[in-house]
């Protein structure tokens, strides 16, 4: 299965979002790979990863 979020700029609860689900998939098995492409980093700081790049 793959999943992409798409939404609109700005505090719709894509990271939020994103890591669940990612969460989700990894706790039940599943081969998992998040990606951001936002330079803050947000989806690092979820996870307490360094951001690479």
């Amino acid at each position: 299965m793959r999943v992409l979020l798409i939404t609109g700029k700005g505090g719709v609860g894509k990271t939020t979002v994103a890591s669940g689900l990612a969460l989700l998939a990894a706790e039940r098995g599943k081969r998992t790979l998040v990606c951001e492409v936002d330079s803050k980093g947000n989806l690092a700081d979820f996870f307490e990863a360094a951001p690479t790049g």
